[in-house]
């Protein structure tokens, strides 16, 4: 995945928080654009170009949930990821509704936000060569994703879902490393301990 074709539109008013994610994400080779308010968020949104967004839910002008309703409206695929400080389930719910991808609480490591952001984009914005792409050829294995198989020396072995989830991603990461947190988050949505041992 080329990363540095994904263009970030984050909004988050906390001016030391925003420099941090910006270069945060941009050391990891994203194309971020910060901004401070909502409606200089919404007039930056209205412009195109952004691939992913992230936006805090309390923010002057106009507030995140309103940001990412316009978003949502505007676009069903460019993916949402809502921060906050608050933990009321009743502000989760009412970002899903809106059709966020996405919601995490402050306090945040980066590292976090970067893993949900990767399985996220795992997802929603393959590139075109990971489009094209559905079987993979390593060694003596031959790996067809559309139908779940795994050839090898004339055998052949039908894999669960999830395995050739697993297996596509590992593919598609040949010759660099495929986080643990990213399969996790790509393909059980979360990455804890019970998921981590079904890994």
């Amino acid at each position: 995945m080329q990363k540095s074709k994904i263009r970030i539109l984050l909004v988050e008013d906390d001016v030391s928080m925003g420099f941090l994610l910006a270069e945060y994400l941009e050391d990891n080779s994203f194309d971020v654009k910060l901004y401070r308010d909502g409606e200089s968020g919404l007039r930056a949104w209205k412009k195109g170009g952004f691939d992913f967004c992230i936006f805090d839910i309390m923010l002057p002008k106009l507030d995140g949930f309103s940001l990412a309703k316009f978003v949502r409206e505007e676009s069903k695929n460019v993916p949402i990821i809502l921060l906050t400080a608050k933990s009321m389930k009743e502000d989760k719910i009412k970002g899903f509704h809106l059709g966020i991808d996405d919601y995490i609480t402050k306090p945040f490591d980066e590292e976090e936000l970067l893993c949900r952001i990767n399985a996220i984009l795992m997802r929603a914005i393959p590139d075109k060569e990971t489009e094209l792409d559905s079987v993979f050829e390593i060694g003596t294995y031959r790996f067809d994703y559309n139908s779940q198989t795994l050839l090898h020396d004339g055998t052949s072995k039908r894999l669960t879902k999830k395995e050739a989830e697993i297996m596509r991603l590992l593919c598609l990461a040949q010759n660099s490393i495929a986080k643990r947190e990213d399969i996790l988050l790509s393909v059980w949505g979360q990455s804890d301990y019970f998921t981590g041992r079904s890994l």
